[in-house]
Order: structure tokens, then sequence, then C-alpha cells
């Protein structure tokens, strides 16, 4: 087995399939490839990988269906590709459980600065045959000088231990949704642009070069949307997040 462990290419495309097995051999993966969604999801199950990437339109069954039946004994993480562009794409994408979302043609570079910030992420531990939930990751020692819990308006967030709560109820986030928290909280009322925020999901080791989509963003204000619908924030007189129109968010005023 290579250093990074196994990697699953699903894709029915063979000239993207070779494509992607190159790019991920290159990185360090020992690959295996399908070009179905139903000998995809099998092979998932076999060879137990540690990233899958899962095109959208498969000759037989969705990407979607596939991740479904992915999630339910796997906790890979699954990279979702796809030639189309339509919001609903990411959105079911995101909540089905896929790690991050890439509109075709993409960069190998891109893919790799992806793959690799995922993987500097501790992956969640499930139980084989058991569906696969949104977990915390421990965060690496605090560097000097920075809070172990951050405050504001009721949320606490503790950046030890990943976990959040909101007037001592506690919060469930995705990795993501709690990354973003953190930088929000961390800037202190600051206006953060989108592409700050959307380095702050993909993980410092995103190079500040790096190409950041529509679909970057697109991914980066569902996972708002969503914190949002957690926290219960009223839209018209929201108590943690502002959206700067045109720029990005930044924390309401403390209350």
């Amino acid at each position: 087995m290579n250093d990074l462990g196994v990697a699953v290419v699903i894709e029915d495309d063979a000239d993207m399939r070779n494509l992607l097995e190159g790019i991920l051999l290159q990185s360090g993966f020992e690959v295996h490839t399908a070009s179905d969604g139903r000998n995809g999801v099998d092979l998932v199950r076999d060879v137990r990988p540690t990233v899958v990437t899962l095109d959208v339109g498969l000759p037989d069954i969705d990407g979607f269906e596939v991740l479904r039946r992915i999630r339910g004994y796997s906790n890979a993480y699954v990279v979702m590709l796809t030639g189309r562009t339509e919001e609903t794409d990411l959105l079911t994408a995101l909540h089905g459980g896929a790690d991050d979302y890439i509109t075709k043609p993409f960069r190998p570079r891109e893919m790799r600065a992806r793959i690799a910030a995922m993987m500097r992420r501790e992956r969640p531990q499930t139980p084989a045959g058991a569906p696969s939930a949104p977990q915390s990751e421990p965060l690496p020692p605090q560097e000097e000088g920075t809070e172990s819990v951050l405050r504001h308006n009721g949320l606490a967030l503790d950046c030890r231990t990943r976990t959040a709560s909101v007037r001592g109820k506690a919060l469930e986030l995705t990795r993501s949704e709690f990354d973003l928290m953190q930088e929000l909280l961390r800037g202190a009322g600051a206006v953060l642009t989108k592409a700050e925020l959307v380095r702050a999901v993909r993980g410092r080791y995103y190079d500040q070069d790096a190409l950041i989509g529509d679909s970057d963003v697109r991914a980066m204000e569902v996972h708002i949307a969503n914190i949002r619908r957690k926290l219960g924030d009223d839209p018209d007189s929201p108590r943690w997040l502002l959206t700067v129109r045109g720029v990005g968010y930044r924390l309401a005023k403390p209350q």
C-alpha cells in the first residue's frame, strides 16, 4: 500500500478516469477505479479507501445515490465531480455527506490541493456498517496567545475539543461549519471576505494563490446557511451572522 493509503475513482469517462488515477498515484495513493456506480459502491466496500472521487453523472445510478450508499458503511473523504453548475447539485452533494465538490474542468493542481487539505484533517471514526455522521476532530495544540474557548452572544466554541454550544445546549456542527465559525469568532467582528472563508474551510494548507471558483464560494455559502439554520438565527434581526453584501460575512454586534 502506498504512503497515503487507498483511493477509489468512480468515473465513467475513460480520459477523466485516467487523469484522476494519475493525479492520485502521483500524490501517493494506491488507486482503484470503477466505471459505473454499482461497481464503485462494491469497490469502496471491498478496499476501504481513504479518499473517493465520485462523478455525479454515472451511466447506471447517479453519483448522489452512490454517495448515499457509500455513507451507509464508509467514512472516506468523498470529492464529487460534475460538469454541471446547478445550485441544487451542490446542495444535494453537501447535504448527502460529500466533503468537497469540484466542477469540471479543473486543474490537476487544484485537485491535489483539495485532497492535501482534507488529508491533514483527522478522519471521523465510524463503526463498520453504521451511517457516517459529521464529527468533530481534535485541533492541533493551540498557538501561544490564542483562546481555547471563543464566545459571542451565548455561542461558545471550544477549539481544543471541537465542540460548540448555545447557552449551554450542545450545537452539532460539521468540520467545515466549525472551521467557519471559529474563523469568524476569531475575527472579533471584522469583515471576512468569501475567499478568506473558503480558505478557512479548505484548511491553511490550501495555497493562497489557488483558484477559488464559483463552486467553492457556493459551497461556503451553503455551510453558512446551515449554520444559521442550526443556530435559529433570525435573518431580519441576526444575533450571530451578518452578510456584508458583495464582500463576505462578519459577526453581529455583541448583545
